[in-house]
């Protein structure tokens, strides 16, 4: 699955953006498959709105974003919906879990979305486990600190299949531990699955090998 960026604007930023040198916005950008990409920016230069855009949530900008060569407003809704469960997961910066969900619930949701699970049950505690949220699982997802919640985001968007995952912002609320041990799972399951990611966020890091570095 290869993802394109064509001239793409946001119309909200536009004559912030244009006042200032951007890698991502107004350039002709391809991701390629299996890649590792960060994006580095600065607070109000459209990380999450980017994310929004390559995840199809947003359509407020010029240009384009093409996915296998073909510009999101060509496909039907059935066939996002596809690409959504089958080649393309998320972590949003504000998580969006379902607070009346425990927080297994809300990984549930997620794995068994297709007819045959990409993970099993197991697979769900074994990264529980690694990531020290066994506990927590069956606690209402409104009880958990940020911390929590992020790291229960993180196993619902690899619980699915995917060859890109979108990340804004993932550890924007764990310890320098459990920082390790999400970017870890995270980049073995990426390897496993021959997939790429892109992330953004604000600062420099060295948590996975980069492929790729942009700054917004």
């Amino acid at each position: 699955m290869q993802i394109q960026l064509d001239q793409l604007l946001p119309v909200p930023l536009k004559d912030k953006i244009l006042q200032r040198k951007s890698g991502i916005w107004n350039e002709n950008i391809v991701f390629n498959p299996g890649s590792f990409v960060k994006i580095k920016a600065p607070s109000g230069t459209g990380k999450t709105t980017l994310v929004h855009y390559l995840y199809n949530i947003r359509n407020d900008y010029t240009g384009k974003v093409l996915v296998n060569g073909k510009p999101w407003s060509d496909y039907g809704r059935n066939e996002i919906a596809l690409l959504r469960q089958q080649q393309l997961s998320v972590i949003f910066q504000d998580l969006r879990l379902f607070e009346q969900l425990t927080a297994l619930e809300n990984i549930e949701l997620k794995r068994v979305m297709i007819p045959q699970p990409y993970c099993t049950p197991e697979r769900v505690q074994e990264m529980a486990a690694r990531l020290n949220v066994t506990h927590v699982l069956h606690q209402s997802s409104k009880t958990l600190s940020y911390g929590e919640r992020q790291r229960i985001a993180i196993i619902r968007a690899l619980v699915q299949p995917f060859e890109w995952l979108l990340m804004d912002e993932p550890f924007s609320h764990l310890d320098e531990e459990n920082t390790r041990r999400a970017a870890a799972l995270i980049a073995e399951e990426c390897s496993a699955r021959k997939a790429g990611f892109i992330l953004t966020d604000l600062d420099d890091d060295q948590h996975f090998a980069y492929n790729v570095l942009y700054q917004l």
